[in-house]
């Protein structure tokens, strides 16, 4: 094979074709080198709903449904939060971690994506949707918060310097539409480092955050709750199909599921 290159192409072009495609697939400036079996599972972020969210949009889309307004913050309120909470961060990378929509719709662009794990926290179904995305007043729906527990795991995606500005405005614009989040900068291991990551955590201060409710209370809210992105159960069912495709641990959130799925079956009979 060595003395004659030429013919070497002609014997084996499937191998030097394989050669070429694996050295593009395992590049050093693709997102999905830690983790090829996600990529097409994570939308496009250029493509997402989540880059033209505005209060105008939010405004809009209240009237059109007619569902409540005026819940949100003012985009002043917002960009001083994020102000705040980025004061001294502008000039370093950011993970940001991910354990909720944000696995398989972040919205945000990124130069690269890993599975992590955060110690003290757990992904928790307490947040109540009530304004009309995955659930109304009639019927509410929940959505995951980070709150108090033994550990989450999930994602964690890191936004370059250069592009933290635009970047953190999109993610701000999700996280922060009210109040019912905080941001936090919370120890995450992330292969066998640990690094600092902004993730965002229940506020109990506010009324939505309600950690009282039991598993078929959670379960019957999450089953029934639907609105304009969707419906409560399909999210969850989102969430757990990521783990799964990662094998991460939540048995909690895989047994909430078991319990959605009970009572959505029990609804059409």
């Amino acid at each position: 094979i060595s003395g004659n290159s030429a013919g070497a192409q002609d014997q084996f072009p499937v191998l030097e074709g394989l050669a070429f495609g694996y050295s593009l697939f395992m590049r050093d400036d693709d997102p999905y080198r830690h983790h090829p079996e996600l990529r097409g599972q994570i939308d496009d972020p250029e493509t997402s709903f989540l880059r033209s969210l505005t209060t105008d949009l939010l405004e809009q889309m209240a009237e059109e449904h007619g569902l409540p307004s005026g819940w949100w913050y003012s985009d002043e309120e917002r960009e001083g939060l994020r102000a705040a909470a980025m004061k001294d961060r502008w000039l370093s990378d950011l993970w940001v971690f991910a354990y909720g929509s944000l696995m398989w719709d972040p919205g945000i662009r990124f130069a690269e994506v890993r599975r992590a794990r955060i110690e003290g926290y757990s992904r928790q179904f307490i947040l109540v949707d009530n304004k009309g995305g995955r659930g109304t007043e009639e019927t509410p729906g929940l959505f995951a918060a980070l709150d108090e527990g033994p550990c989450c795991e999930g994602l964690a995606f890191r936004i370059p310097a250069e592009t933290l500005d635009e970047e953190t405005r999109i993610l701000w614009q999700r996280e922060q539409i009210e109040p019912g989040y905080l941001p936090r900068f919370l120890q995450t291991e992330i292969g066998d480092q640990q690094v600092v990551a902004l993730a965002f955590v229940a506020d109990h201060a506010v009324e939505i955050i309600r950690r009282d409710m039991n598993r078929d209370e959670q379960a019957a809210c999450i089953a029934s709750g639907a609105g304009i992105l969707g419906t409560s159960a399909d999210y969850l069912r989102g969430i757990v199909a990521k783990l799964d495709l990662l094998d991460l641990e939540d048995e909690d959130t895989r047994a909430l599921l078991v319990a959605v799925e009970r009572y959505c079956a029990e609804a059409t009979e």
